[in-house]
């Protein structure tokens, strides 16, 4: 089977790129935004003719949550047209799509974790324009997952565990907020999830929620990240209002993941043992 990986320079992507050699029944081709423009149709087809997918992981997307609120047609063009894009040519080359999303798509004002079948919210640019990519979606292609998540974390790109890790090393002291509670979510382990999708054969469509078990905290997130990696930081409780942002956050964004783990047979781990598998 060949699968196709847009946006593959990301940090998804590349986590895809690194556990690739284990799953040798799949043959992979990683393109990053130069190669496979999803907001550029005429360039995917080209790529789509060329290549034959019969699976494409769509990696790329504008997650730059606080940047989203002042170019909003930005986020609009990867987020909306480009999952419209990637919708059209995948049904035009009966090629499964498998495209992931995210938790702010819900306000946050919950207090249980949110369930495929919950009612979405999205308070900010990003988590409106990942919505409507994922109505688009919907709308034109049978053939897909939408996967959402949460808190993405890995060694590679921009992320909370290198900010803190680097913040770390730098600072004596911190402050991180700890009235936002969610789920970290290793990026290594949700590629191993997407994989375990494709490899499956089954054709269970439509959207599912994924992130590591348990529930967290930023500060608690922080606090772990020192811990394993034994950097001595003295790191300080703070409110969101202490430490505001353009973009507003979701206060509660747990996912329930009993849908994938059930449709799939997923073990998925907690999200500290699979932080701990990051210590440098």
């Amino acid at each position: 089977m060949v699968v196709l990986v847009t946006g593959a320079s990301g940090q998804l992507g590349q986590a895809l790129q690194a556990i690739a050699p284990k799953h040798s029944t799949l043959q992979f081709h990683f393109a990053s935004s130069a190669e496979a423009d999803i907001t550029n149709k005429e360039n995917l087809q080209e790529v789509f003719n060329r290549l034959k997918p019969d699976f494409c992981i769509n990696a790329a997307a504008y997650t730059a949550v606080d940047k989203a609120e002042s170019e909003p047609e930005k986020a609009h063009l990867v987020n909306v047209t480009g999952a419209k894009n990637l919708a059209e040519v995948c049904k035009e080359y009966n090629t499964t799509l498998v495209h992931v999303s995210t938790d702010f798509v819900f306000d946050g004002n919950k207090n249980m974790p949110y369930t495929e079948e919950d009612e979405t919210n999205p308070q900010g640019v990003y988590g409106k324009t990942k919505r409507e990519g994922e109505q688009e979606i919907e709308k034109i292609l049978a053939a897909h997952y939408i996967i959402r998540t949460s808190w993405l974390y890995s060694e590679y790109g921009n992320n909370f565990m290198k900010t803190m890790i680097r913040l770390g090393k730098e600072r004596d002291a911190l402050s991180v907020v700890n009235d936002q509670t969610g789920t970290p979510t290793n990026a290594n382990n949700l590629a191993e999830a997407i994989l375990q999708i494709i490899e499956s054969g089954k054709k269970e469509y439509g959207t599912y929620h994924y992130s590591n078990e348990g529930v967290a905290t930023w500060y608690d997130f922080a606090k772990k990240i020192f811990e394993f990696n034994t950097i001595s930081v003295d790191v300080k409780p703070i409110t969101t209002t202490d430490y505001p942002t353009p973009a507003k956050r979701p206060v509660y964004s747990v996912l329930d993941k009993s849908k994938i783990k059930t449709t799939f047979n997923l073990q998925i781990s907690d999200w500290e043992k699979a932080l701990d598998s990051f210590t440098e």
